[in-house]
């Protein structure tokens, strides 16, 4: 009998959730019959022909705007206005000492009117989440008017930022299990549930697919080209690496940074490469595609990562499976993964030269040493970060009883 399964993520596809499509693809190769259903995302900007792909198989809740959300609402009511009294006493619940304020939370309500429906004529048995915000509400309030039972991933960082204020412990205690992407992520998850419920965390790796493990090895460049891939945004820490720039070059080092990647911080972060001199050393891309990065990545000698907070950053994954040691920061998972000396280089959050340091260290690493670098890391992430292997875990849990997943 197929497992049927909805997943339900707040905006997709999108450029920087690659890693979700790569999990419900992997588990399409598994026997899994998964639904798409999404918050928003259908007229979002694209340049990967999967995405493109992905959101013709799509639902979105919001696409008709909020009015049409009015009567799934009412119908909900009065097919069972008990369960509806129930989540609608959730939704106030959850509304309070939230970072969103209550109107908010019934529009969450509406949203998981608008959904039942769609779950039912699919004969989905199993809702999962990506990211314990929002969408894992939505899931929660699914359940809660009679709709399966569900589950989320919580990736981080801005989950743990504001636990209590997203109301996790809430949607942790009546989740079926909850999926933490690192051992740090589920440590966290600890602190805001219950002793006994600690089995219900389900650590499962965001996984990548073989477009990365089937990539030969190529030499390392000649270039002394670093590169950072990631959105333009604070928790990123491209500002501190602009800085660590100018100290490597002020130094004498031969460098080339590459940027790839925009967001919100853009203009904040050419400005500062402006007002440092650094033109001629540091290029800004935008947005790119998978097939873009790959490239980048390959031409440069390491990944640089600043993070001042993270889950653990995909793209690390991505760059040590294409044979690129790792330059980041001692945050989250990435130490799970990146080993100092070993696969990379690990520096304290927010120190810039000590940043500068290690860029220097990767930059006149001779060529042997690097090669060796390079092929511990593409072993390690392969050992730990397989998609299929990862998906067959979710496979298993959606697959059991609720009762039972948490034994």
């Amino acid at each position: 009998m197929t497992t049927r399964v909805a997943y339900i993520v707040n905006q997709y596809p999108k450029v920087s959730h690659s890693f979700i499509r790569r999990e419900i693809q992997a588990l399409e190769r598994q026997g899994v019959a998964v639904q798409r259903i999404a918050i928003r995302g259908w007229d979002g900007e694209l340049v990967d022909a999967d995405d493109h792909s992905e959101r013709a198989r799509t639902r979105y809740v919001m696409q008709q705007g909020v009015m049409a959300l009015l009567a799934p609402m009412l119908r909900a009511a009065a097919e069972s206005p008990a369960r509806f009294w129930s989540a609608w006493k959730l939704a106030w619940r959850m509304g309070r000492r939230a970072d969103r304020p209550l109107p908010y939370h019934l529009v969450y309500l509406a949203q998981a009117c608008r959904i039942l429906p769609w779950l039912r004529a699919a004969e989905s048995s199993h809702v999962h989440a990506h990211f314990g915000t929002n969408p894992a509400e939505v899931a929660m309030l699914v359940h809660a008017l009679g709709g399966p039972d569900y589950s989320f991933t919580v990736h981080g960082p801005e989950e743990f930022d504001k636990p209590e204020f997203i109301g996790l412990p809430e949607k942790s205690r009546r989740a079926a299990f909850v999926v933490a992407i690192s051992s740090y992520g589920r440590s966290q998850l600890y602190r805001w549930m219950s002793y006994a419920q600690w089995t219900k965390v389900k650590v499962v790796h965001c996984g990548l697919d073989r477009a990365f493990h089937d990539v030969p090895a190529s030499p390392q460049p000649v270039a002394p080209r670093l590169v950072c891939v990631g959105r333009l945004c604070e928790q990123k820490g491209q500002l501190l690496l602009v800085e660590a720039a100018h100290q490597v070059v002020s130094n004498g080092v031969a460098l080339e940074l590459v940027l790839a990647g925009d967001g919100e911080m853009r203009g904040e972060v050419e400005a500062r490469i402006e007002a440092l001199g650094l033109r001629e050393h540091v290029r800004v891309t935008g947005w790119i595609s998978s097939a873009q990065v790959r490239d980048e990545v390959l031409a440069a000698r390491a990944l640089v990562l600043p993070s001042f907070a993270e889950g653990l950053p995909v793209v690390i994954m991505e760059a040590m499976a294409l044979r690129r040691p790792v330059i980041s920061t001692f945050v989250a998972g990435i130490p799970e993964l990146v080993c100092a000396g070993e696969n990379g280089w690990l520096f304290p959050a927010g120190d810039v030269a000590a940043l500068a340091t290690a860029m220097q260290a990767c930059l006149t690493t001779p060529p042997d040493v690097m090669e060796r670098m390079a092929a511990r890391a593409h072993d390690r992430v392969l050992s730990r970060h397989d998609i299929d292997t990862e998906a067959a875990k979710l496979v298993a849990l959606f697959s059991r009883p609720a009762a039972t997943v948490g034994g």
